[in-house]
């Protein structure tokens, strides 16, 4: 257990950089279509996170080292809309973005939080960050009032899966998607969720969200 890092909600001020790094590296193959080059697409990333959207594992001394980013009350770790895509990509090359954009969009339900997927620092994998920023993500979806926690995990990501599976995410729905093999470098999504149980004093208003 990697007892060094310590989780905070809130990504940071000054690492936003560093965020979009980690998230880079853990989903460029599956951004790359609609955010690439890889120097680009960190770069929007970086301008436009939400910085109370996500809780994050920090080194001593600040850094960044993993980060659970997540969409709760209509806003997702990974912001930008329309404008901002046609503003950075040009009209020609940002249509065709938006529309693949399109097809990784995740809307949630009434009491759910959707997860948008844990990155972790390779050099601090294997020491727990991983599930300690689950069971925190958890905390928030409690907080919030939301019954479950919601996210989606690709074929050729079983390492994410069985991590899920251990802290008792249940696969619902698996959808075939061999359009984007070739595309994004997957050919099937499962869609996982895990139960929330209710806070006995109920839900608290606004969180404890920090770097907003």
């Amino acid at each position: 257990m990697d007892t060094a890092a310590a989780i905070r909600r809130g990504v940071p001020r000054g690492q936003e950089k560093r965020v979009a790094e980690l998230y880079w590296e853990a989903f460029g193959r599956k951004l790359g279509a609609a955010l690439g080059p890889a120097e680009r697409g960190r770069a929007f990333i970086a301008d436009h996170l939400h910085h109370d959207r996500a809780a994050v594992a920090l080194a001593p001394g600040g850094t960044v080292v993993g980060v659970a980013g997540y969409q709760l009350g209509g806003r997702a770790l990974t912001g930008g809309g329309v404008r901002d895509v046609l503003s950075r990509y040009g009209l020609v090359r940002g249509l065709p973005r938006l529309a693949v954009l399109a097809l990784l969009e995740r809307t949630p339900e009434p009491g759910e939080l959707v997860m948008d997927g844990i990155a972790v620092d390779p050099a601090h994998r294997g020491g727990g960050i991983g599930s300690r920023l689950l069971a925190e993500t958890a905390a928030v979806a409690a907080e919030h009032g939301c019954s479950r926690v919601r996210l989606d995990v690709i074929d050729v990501n079983p390492r994410a899966r069985a991590l899920y599976e251990r802290h008792g995410f249940v696969a619902v729905h698996t959808e075939q998607t061999p359009y984007l093999r070739r595309l994004m470098g997957f050919g099937a999504v499962t869609t996982m969720h895990l139960a929330v149980p209710a806070r006995p004093d109920g839900p608290r208003a606004g969180g404890t969200e920090a770097g907003r």
